[in-house]
């Protein structure tokens, strides 16, 4: 099941995340640092590409540093698609977390919500952020990344025994959804926008054999970003490849396929 490989990596990778400010508390050397806007693992940076194309845009500068700390995050990105937001982003973590708490109560089936925009709200969500970057000449996301959030909180946690009053922006994302799933992930994270734009080519797709396929839709009721994998969506750029409408196919008609484009 993909499932229990997905909850195992986004365990793992939030595990890194509350580990770093008690490695750098108490260990002699710093081996990892920062957190998912920008970390550096033993000397070796990484950097999220909104970030990353915001400090640029805001300095007018390009560094060399900065480019090699975008270059992998930005290669997995092309190859396998927005995969960053529901595999390792630790604001999904939580959100599957609520899911799973709340899956007694509601079942394992995501209603439609209530509250729906237009696809193209995430792309204007990542135009906005860009032009406030250029007029402001600062990294906007960068203050307020969701992700981010969830890092300095559990930086503020460990360091100095309390929580930063931004991270209720964490908690209304978490009340969100049960208005409508994955709100925030589907119309308002520029981020998402971002990295869905880098994975339109991507080589790892969702892929659906219609000679198998019946149109049950059970796929569709269970896909958190609302999209409709028994039409094919999940080979478009709204997908995020979290593999939920794999798991749940009766007939095994949709599966991971690398460089696959057939539907």
């Amino acid at each position: 099941m993909i499932g229990r490989w997905r909850n195992a990596v986004q365990l793992a990778a939030f595990l890194l995340l509350a580990a770093v400010p008690l490695l750098n508390l108490y260990a002699s050397e710093r081996a990892v640092t920062g957190w998912y806007q920008a970390m550096a693992v033993g000397g070796v940076d990484l950097v999220s590409p909104l970030e990353g194309l915001e400090s640029i845009l805001a300095s007018g500068r390009l560094y060399g540093r900065l480019l090699l700390g975008l270059l992998p995050v930005v290669v997995i990105s092309l190859l396998l698609g927005r995969v960053f937001c529901s595999w390792v982003c630790p604001v999904n973590a939580l959100q599957e977390a609520a899911d799973f708490a709340t899956r007694p109560l509601l079942g394992t089936r995501r209603s439609p919500g209530r509250w729906l925009l237009p696809r193209r709200t995430l792309w204007l969500t990542l135009a906005a952020d860009l032009v406030l970057v250029l007029a402001a000449g600062a990294p906007f996301f960068a203050f307020w990344s969701p992700p981010g959030l969830v890092g300095r909180e559990i930086m503020m946690a460990v360091y100095y025994r309390t929580l930063a009053v931004e991270g209720g922006l964490v908690v209304l994302i978490l009340l969100l959804n049960a208005a409508t799933p994955r709100f925030f992930c589907r119309h308002l994270c520029p981020l998402g926008g971002l990295l869905a734009v880098l994975g339109a080519g991507r080589r790892l797709r969702v892929v659906r054999d219609e000679a198998s396929c019946t149109l049950c839709g059970d796929c569709d009721k269970v896909c958190p970003l609302g999209i409709t994998p028994s039409r094919g969506d999940s080979a478009t750029i709204h997908c995020w490849n979290c593999g939920r409408c794999r798991d749940t196919c009766p007939h095994g008609s949709l599966r991971f396929r690398w460089g696959g484009r057939r539907r």
